[in-house]
């Protein structure tokens, strides 16, 4: 039996299906990126668009869903989000899930880098406390790590990763970027994250890494396709 809950529901993911299917329809290749972080949309959006990839958002079709991130790896809850926003709105869609692994804490914040330091932290605050248990540490490798899942309708999956080595700074600096970005300092780099120019970021990072290995995974699967 449809209860009222259920019934409204059942209507709202339809009209959100429609939503995408219609604009699938206007924009043949039309993918929907699967965050909710605006630096992660930010950057998707600079790096993959020089690939010609058509993009749109889950907040530009509406589609308010939050994915719970119960994997035990980075790619499990990249799967989790991009299958989830490709079933509900009938697009092709893109997630990313990445983190911070740093040498000194066995790997850690890993896949707790967004809630690190506990609830109620913003992100000058997390990195700030990341930095408190560094003090004194002298081995301050780290790497940042991405995996990108795009999902499709039809069930198939793409996955590609990228990381990024390098240590963690003493103090925070710059202004740029999002994240850990003021804390970290890319291997061969004196500069952090955050003091490198959007175009340079992105020809080193994690996610511009995972990014192009994944254009080019999906270049390969179009040509198989035609």
């Amino acid at each position: 039996m449809k209860t009222a809950e259920n019934t409204s529901t059942y209507e709202g993911i339809s009209t959100i299906y429609a939503k995408g299917a219609s604009a699938y329809a206007k924009t043949p290749g039309l993918y929907v990126l699967a965050s909710s972080n605006p630096g992660k949309i930010a950057e998707m959006r600079e790096i993959l668009s020089v690939y010609g990839i058509n993009m749109t958002t889950k907040q530009e079709l509406g589609v308010d869903i939050d994915v719970a991130e119960t994997g035990d790896t980075f790619a499990e809850n990249a799967a989790l989000k991009a299958t989830a926003i490709c079933k509900a709105s009938g697009l092709p869609a893109i997630a990313d899930d990445s983190g911070l692994a740093v040498d000194a804490l066995g790997g850690a914040p890993g896949l707790n880098t967004s809630s690190f330091g506990g609830e109620g932290l913003d992100s000058e605050g997390r990195y700030n406390y990341l930095l408190s248990i560094m003090d004194g540490v002298e081995q301050r490798g780290a790497k940042f790590v991405s995996t990108i899942v795009c999902a499709f309708p039809d069930g198939s999956l793409i996955t590609a990763e990228g990381t990024c080595g390098g240590e963690i700074a003493p103090a925070p600096r710059g202004s740029g970027g999002f994240g850990y970005d003021p804390v970290f300092i890319p291997a061969g780099m004196d500069m952090t994250m955050a003091e490198l120019p959007p175009g340079e970021k992105n020809k080193i990072s994690h996610r511009g890494k995972a990014l192009r290995q994944f254009t080019g995974l999906l270049q390969n699967r179009m040509s198989n396709i035609q």
